[in-house]
């Protein structure tokens, strides 16, 4: 018997889902992507799209750790961005 699957994450965009499930999968989680094709009827919509990531139950917790980790990277990337934008301004003008 399968063991049930779980929604560990929840998007409106079916890329931003297949991104999610490839970082799990690559830390070995098993991860199925449910709704994408409804999404491509809503594309620029907001708040359509229904669009699930799933899991096993049992790996569940590992995944909205992964998840979370995943996001407070980018945000940080983004910070990193930021700054890296702001310093070469200032040197050009400084030039």
């Amino acid at each position: 018997m399968s063991e049930k699957l779980v929604t560990v994450a929840r998007f409106s965009d079916c890329i931003q889902a297949e991104l999610a499930r490839l970082l799990l999968e690559g830390e070995g989680i098993t991860a199925f992507v449910m709704g994408q094709h409804g999404s491509a009827i809503s594309v620029g919509v907001p708040g359509i799209a229904d669009v699930q990531l799933q899991t096993p139950e049992s790996q569940a917790d590992e995944a909205m750790k992964i998840l979370e980790a995943g996001r407070q990277g980018e945000e940080s990337e983004q910070d990193w961005d930021e700054d890296v934008g702001n310093e070469q301004d200032e040197e050009l003008e400084q030039e």
